[in-house]
């Protein structure tokens, strides 16, 4: 049985991201994603805290993301990877492009 992707968006910019990230759940994030930088001030955070898998489908998403939010002037980042995403971002070279140094994304307090 798939996990399925759920995203929740915060006012602050911060989307919190559970489930898979994987080919067939890509566009509900790309969809939050675009929403958030039709909207945003200044920075988009994407938290993986709560992904399980991510493949290259998702870190498209992600890629595409941050080029739309640097052509708005929009700082945009993720943190909290997981291990399996943290080994993925680090292999294809995107861990220093896309994670944030200081991010700020509320804590759950689970």
């Amino acid at each position: 049985m798939a996990a399925g992707l759920t995203v929740e968006s915060h006012e602050s910019g911060v989307l919190m991201v559970a489930g898979e990230l994987s080919l067939a759940e890509a566009p509900i994030l790309e969809r939050h994603l675009t929403e958030a930088l039709n909207s945003a001030r200044s920075t988009i955070v994407v938290d993986l805290g709560g992904v399980e898998f991510i493949d290259s489908t998702g870190l498209s998403v992600l890629v595409r993301a941050q080029q739309q939010a640097n052509e708005r002037g929009v700082e945009f980042g993720v943190c909290n990877p997981r291990t399996q995403a943290h080994r993925l971002l680090t292999l294809t070279g995107l861990e220093e492009r896309l994670t944030l140094s200081d991010p700020s994304p509320p804590r759950s307090s689970n």
